[in-house]
C-alpha cells in the first residue's frame, strides 16, 4: 500500500512531493502527460509575470539572468528539481477515478498503451491543473481546424488574417508576437478597455501598436460565428463580418473536477470551489486533499497559480505526517 498518491505532476503536485519525500513518506506521482506539463502547453517564447524565487520549489534557488524568466528555463528548472530530488514519476498514465475504501483509496489509471492499472493508497492529492480543459466559446465553427484554444508562436501564422478572442496577458502576448511575423491581427475582446491585468511592462507597447493602427483591436465585442474564409463579431450592437484565415480563442482555462465530484466532494455552492479545510486543504473525506489551481474558483482559476498553490503541500503533508504518527502510537 502507497502512503500518498499526487494526482498532477506540475509544480504543486512536485512541491507536494518534494515535501513529503523528506517526511520519509516517499509518494508517487501519477501525471497523464508529462511533467509540469502546463508550462510545457504554455507559448513557446512566454515570460512569466512572476519572479524566479516566486516561482521556486524545495528550497532550490531558481537561478536566471532575467528578472522574469522563460518558459524554457522553467522547464528545466523544474525538471532538474525533480531529478534531484528523484521523484517517483508515473508519465503518460491518467488517473481516471478514485475509489473509496475502509483503510483509503484505490486509484484507478490507465497509461498510454490502454493498460489498465490500479493504486491502493491511505491519502490522496488532488493537484490536476487546469490548462487541459479550455472555456469553449459555444459558438458555430468553433470546431474548425482553423480555431485553436492554444497559442504556441508566431510563424505559422506569418502574413494570415487573424483574430484573436480575449483581452488579458495571453491574447495581448499572441497579437504582439504576431505582428512580427506581418500577420494582419484583430483583437475581439468583450471589455470596455484594455484589461488592468495586462503586464505592465507591455501594455504600452501594446496600447501603441492598437493606436497607430498596426493591431486592430475592437473593445465591447464578440465573436458570434466561425466560418471557413470569415467570422461574424458582434460589435455593440452591430454585426460585422470580418476575412479571416484563423482563430485564436484565447478565453482562458477551467479546472477539471470530474475526480473529485465522482467521489463526493463537496463545492462551495456560489464559487464552486471544492470545500477544504483552509490550514491543510483536506477536503470533507478524510485523507482526499487539493493542491493548486484545482481548489480555486470555476470563476477564477487564475486565483491560485504557481507562488500561492505551492504552499499547498506544506499544509497537506504537516497534516498527513501528524495523522501517520497518530496512528503509530
Amino acid at each position: 500500500m502507497e502512503q500518498v498518491i499526487v494526482i498532477g505532476a506540475g509544480p504543486c503536485g512536485l512541491s507536494a512531493a518534494i515535501a513529503l519525500q523528506r517526511e520519509g513518506l516517499s509518494p508517487l506521482l501519477i501525471e497523464k502527460s508529462c511533467i509540469v506539463n502546463a508550462i510545457y502547453l504554455y507559448p513557446t517564447y512566454l515570460q512569466f509575470f512572476s519572479t524566479p524565487e516566486l516561482l521556486e520549489i524545495g528550497g532550490y534557488p531558481f537561478t536566471t539572468p532575467h528578472e522574469k524568466p522563460y518558459r524554457q528555463e522553467a522547464l528545466v528548472y523544474y525538471r532538474e528539481v525533480a531529478r534531484r530530488e528523484q521523484l517517483r514519476i508515473h508519465s503518460y498514465e491518467e488517473a481516471f477515478s478514485i475509489e473509496r475504501l475502509e483503510t483509503g483509496f484505490k486509484v484507478h489509471t490507465e497509461d498510454q498503451f490502454g493498460k489498465k492499472a490500479a493504486y491502493i493508497t491511505r491519502n490522496v492529492i488532488v493537484a490536476t491543473g487546469y490548462f487541459d480543459h479550455p472555456n469553449l466559446l459555444g459558438i458555430p465553427g468553433e470546431e474548425l481546424p482553423k480555431t485553436t484554444h492554444y497559442y504556441k508562436e508566431a510563424h505559422p501564422y506569418a502574413g494570415a488574417k487573424v483574430a484573436v478572442i480575449g483581452g488579458n496577458n495571453s491574447a495581448v502576448d499572441a497579437a504582439m508576437d504576431l505582428l512580427r511575423v506581418g500577420a494582419e491581427v484583430t483583437v475581439v475582446y468583450r471589455g470596455k478597455d484594455f484589461s488592468a491585468n495586462i503586464k505592465p511592462w507591455v501594455r504600452p507597447i501594446f496600447e501603441s501598436m492598437v493606436n497607430k493602427g498596426r493591431i486592430r483591436m475592437w473593445f465591447d465585442s464578440q465573436v458570434e460565428r466561425i466560418d471557413e474564409h470569415t467570422i461574424t463579431v458582434r460589435k455593440g450592437t452591430e454585426h460585422v463580418t470580418l476575412d479571416n484565415d484563423f482563430v485564436l480563442a484565447l478565453t482562458g482555462f477551467r479546472p477539471d473536477r470530474e475526480l473529485l465530484t465522482s467521489i463526493g466532494v463537496q463545492f462551495h455552492e456560489e464559487t464552486n470551489a471544492p470545500l477544504v479545510q483552509p490550514d491543510t486543504m483536506e477536503t470533507n473525506i478524510p485523507g482526499l486533499y487539493v493542491a493548486g489551481v484545482v481548489a480555486s474558483s470555476k470563476y477564477d482559476a487564475n486565483e491560485i497559480f504557481i507562488e500561492t498553490g505551492r504552499t499547498h503541500g506544506l499544509a497537506i503533508t504537516k497534516h498527513i505526517v501528524s495523522r501517520t504518527n497518530l496512528q503509530s502510537n
